[in-house]
């Protein structure tokens, strides 16, 4: 599967307005707010590429479950459950 981004990109900074509280709170935890931002972001990107991707393919995938639906999957004669 390819990546949803290029890993090798170079950092980039960006300004961000975050909640105060929610900011200290978490440096008082030492949390990584570059990292966890880019793991919440990938995780963002995924689910909206997939939702594209879906979208982009509906009319595909409802033909293929029409034609399953009528026709039966190739090898469904030899299914044992």
């Amino acid at each position: 599967m390819a990546e949803l981004y290029d890993l090798a990109a170079p950092k980039k900074a960006a300004n961000l307005s975050i909640n105060s509280d929610l900011l200290r709170k978490t440096r008082e935890l030492n949390i990584n707010l570059s990292a966890t931002l880019e793991r919440a972001l990938k995780e963002e990107l995924a689910k909206r590429e997939a939702a594209q991707w879906i979208e982009e393919n509906r009319t595909a995938i409802k033909s293929y479950n029409d034609f399953v639906e009528q026709h039966g999957c190739f090898g469904d004669e030899f299914r044992e459950f």
